[in-house]
């Protein structure tokens, strides 16, 4: 069982980062556009990318707390199937996720306000559940991604000898 103290400190680390949604998507934004990891995502559309960082963000709670591991799956499936359907490598896409996660624990650290020991082994262990959040997202990416590629056939040696 998760004590009130434990919530109300986890609750606090969400209401920072649920309320600077906006801040930590356009830094996400601009570490897409830019990084040399995500080089497909340089051309995709500001609000594509917007949009699928803004929700984590501004949501996080809900995807950590509320959400069944179903939704999460449909979501991240879903963002797999879309990146594949874009032609974006699936590394890529992987590395977009780890760009996501690396941007907000960065952001939290810098807004580190554990007043005791206890805060801050409870920030750790927020650390761990986002960490454990993000590990799930990758696998659903990546399996929507496979479910995307096999449903629609990629060409392989037997098919381009027939």
């Amino acid at each position: 069982m998760v004590s009130g103290q434990h919530e109300n400190f986890s609750g606090r680390l969400i209401r920072l980062i649920e309320s600077n949604a906006e801040e930590l998507t356009q830094g996400t934004v601009r570490k897409l556009h830019s990084s040399t990891l995500t080089k497909s995502y340089h051309d995709l559309p500001h609000h594509e990318i917007y949009s699928r960082a803004y929700e984590v963000y501004h949501n996080l709670g809900r995807w950590l707390w509320e959400k069944s591991g179903d939704a999460v799956q449909h979501w991240y499936n879903g963002l797999g199937d879309e990146r594949c359907r874009e032609g974006i490598p699936l590394t890529e896409v992987l590395w977009a996720l780890v760009l996501t996660k690396e941007r907000l624990l960065e952001y939290v650290a810098t807004c580190a306000f554990a007043d005791s020991a206890v805060e801050l082994y409870q920030q750790q262990e927020f650390h761990t559940l986002v960490g454990h959040f993000f590990d799930r997202a990758l696998c659903y990416t990546a399996e929507g991604y496979e479910q995307h590629s096999a449903r629609h056939g990629k060409a392989g040696p037997t098919a381009l000898a027939s």
